[in-house]
């Protein structure tokens, strides 16, 4: 076993778990669809944290070019899949209940949390890409930007609608352009 595949398998089986909260908080909706009020932008929200653990997980292949791993190292690329797993899990309420399932309230009562834990997202990104995968400070200007826009959301005074709604549609967005601009360096070759 390689060093590469013995630390990926770890970062696996955290996506894989962060996945399966996704679609299983999906099923859990559709199966009480009948009580269930649905709010576009929070599942705006749910596709971006579905892919962002997809995408994870491909561009963990950059890692394969290391050699030796040290705790600290593995430690700090751990924890945008572990971020990623409390973000999935904060998407959808908790438990099974009779009552109304009001997605719109739901967001509205957690958006401050999720938009929280997403602030670290590309924080943990930008030192991720810069100190161990060697991209350049200039390369990652998205990531610098997208906390401040999550916290200003954050700190609101009023929770305008048409904002959240504007802002889970960018977020979308940005994630289908970055996907498409990096389309030929997403190539897995042997």
């Amino acid at each position: 076993m390689t060093p590469f595949e013995y630390v990926t398998v770890l970062i696996s089986i955290i996506l894989g778990l962060g996945i399966t909260q996704i679609v299983t908080g999906v099923a859990d909706l559709v199966h009480q669809q009948e009580r269930v009020k649905i709010y576009w932008p929070h599942l705006l929200w749910v596709v971006i944290i579905f892919v962002l653990h997809i995408q994870e997980w491909w561009a963990t292949f950059e890692l394969r070019q290391f050699d030796s791993w040290r705790l600290p190292t593995f430690l700090l690329v751990v924890l945008y899949p572990i971020n990623l797993f409390i973000l999935a899990r904060l998407l959808f309420p908790l438990g099974i209940s009779n009552e109304e399932i009001d997605l719109k309230e739901f967001y509205f009562e957690n958006f401050k949390k999720i938009f929280g834990w997403a602030i670290i997202l590309p924080l943990l990104s930008l030192i991720n890409n810069i100190f161990i995968i060697g991209h350049s400070f200039q390369e990652e200007i998205v990531q610098v930007l997208l906390p401040f826009i999550l916290l200003a959301m954050i700190r609101q005074k009023t929770q305008r609608e048409i904002l959240h709604k504007i802002l889970a549609v960018l977020f979308l967005s940005m994630l289908i352009i970055s996907m498409i601009v990096t389309w030929n360096s997403s190539l897995i070759t042997k």
